[in-house]
């Protein structure tokens, strides 16, 4: 049964631990890795029962509805994909000890440019208890030591499946640490252990990205809210757009990659919108739109768009629909209000396409495809960290390869300077 995390281990001591434990990571070989990654993966699938029995009592008392209950619940199909998930990152090669360049220079140094771990990482996150293996493993395999700070609603799931890795033969204490989540002190201890920490990865709703990236002297990798879109050109394929559009919308909207807004140029509005307003309202979905979308939808019932609509997340069965005159005016909108996340034309021109490849300032910007495939897994990174929409040290979904810094490596016959 469900044991909370120990109040008498501070946070202090935890990151203490895991600032211990970095060292002995970073020597790991790939086999021994690779071999710790495949024991986690056998071993959340041998304690699904237990992993299940945990979760169902953090959904009973969470209170939580709609996308945040969705994000918090686990199934033996959420299982599953957490295992292969850990099995495909295990597969990945091992970026650890990779020479990005090598020269020599004329006194005959030879110098080396080496990836190498960060150290220790900390990440804080909501609701969803898949985080908690996906950003563990990605850490192990990488050489770093983790520590995570989960949501309250998820405490029961997240210590269990940590109770399960750290078990697991060849983890060294302190490689994955569990802070306690029903304070919020905990936070703030985590965002300012400057020389315990080496870089602070927060997940969840924009209230908590955007408190740690304000306080914390850690530095931060800013995972960031997803206000997609949708922009459907004058030459766009209906029946194509049609599936791309309820698909973004519809496939899971409680996730920050779903589509939020649909931009319809204007030569094609008086007959598309009719056509996916009726699609949409069929699915479930509420419908807002601009003045001249709702004119054009007719009988359907289509609410008005505020201002306040084309800058929000929805993240729910809800989309707004505005005309747009050409693919400037799509570019021009998407740039005011998007997150910078990720965005999509729908086209068969393939000069509009380039045009809005080129001028949409998203980490993720599509042709003629849904925006659901941002995500690590669907990138093939096997898992990811987190999708970044800044542009200093990573952008978009990030792994293995962005959890890594370098050193130089300079080896000489005696020379001095």
């Amino acid at each position: 049964m469900f044991t909370p995390p120990s109040k008498a281990i501070s946070t202090r001591d935890k990151l203490t631990r895991a600032r211990s434990a970095a060292p002995t990571l970073a020597l790991l070989s790939t086999l021994e890795k690779d071999a710790i990654l495949s024991a986690i993966a056998n071993a959340v699938e041998k304690h699904e029962k237990e992993v299940l029995a945990a979760n169902k009592e953090d959904v009973a008392s969470s209170g939580l509805e709609g996308a945040m209950r969705d994000r918090l619940l686990l199934t033996p199909a959420r299982i599953q994909d957490m295992a292969r998930g850990v099995r495909e990152v295990a597969a990945l090669p091992d970026p650890i000890g990779e020479t990005l360049a090598e020269w020599t220079k004329s006194n005959g140094l030879r110098i080396r440019k080496v990836r190498v771990p960060f150290g220790v990482i900390g990440i804080v996150y909501e609701s969803r208890p898949n985080v908690t293996i996906d950003t563990t493993v990605l850490a192990l395999k990488t050489g770093n030591a983790i520590v995570l700070r989960g949501g309250k609603e998820a405490i029961r799931s997240n210590q269990c499946l940590v109770d399960i890795m750290t078990a697991v033969p060849g983890v060294p204490q302190g490689a994955v640490e569990l802070l306690d989540s029903t304070t919020r002190e905990s936070v703030h201890e985590l965002i300012k252990a400057r020389g315990l920490v080496d870089v602070i990865i927060p997940r969840g709703g924009g209230g908590l990205i955007k408190f740690v990236t304000e306080n914390s002297v850690v530095p931060v990798i800013e995972t960031g809210a997803g206000n997609c879109h949708i922009f459907v050109d004058a030459s766009a394929d209906f029946g194509m757009t049609d599936r791309i559009v309820i698909n973004a919308k519809t496939q899971r909207p409680s996730v920050c990659n779903a589509a939020e807004k649909l931009l319809v140029h204007e030569s094609i509005a008086a007959e598309y919108i009719p056509r996916i307003a009726k699609k949409l309202i069929n699915a479930g979905v509420e419908v807002r739109g601009d003045g001249k979308a709702r004119t054009l939808a007719g009988g359907l019932h289509v609410g008005p768009a505020t201002e306040q609509d084309w800058h929000e997340e929805y993240l729910r069965l809800c989309l707004a629909i505005a005309v747009v005159g050409n693919v400037e005016d799509a570019i021009a909108h998407i740039n005011k209000y998007s997150t910078k996340h990720s965005d999509s034309i729908v086209t068969a021109d393939e000069t509009n396409a380039r045009k809005f490849l080129r001028g949409v300032d998203s980490a993720a910007v599509y042709w003629n495809a849904s925006t659901r495939f941002t995500d690590g897994g669907e990138f093939g990174f096997g898992a990811e960290m987190g999708i970044s929409t800044q542009k200093l040290h990573c952008r978009g979904p990030f792994a293995l390869t962005e959890l890594t810094s370098y050193k130089y490596e300079i080896i000489g016959t005696g020379q001095v300077r």
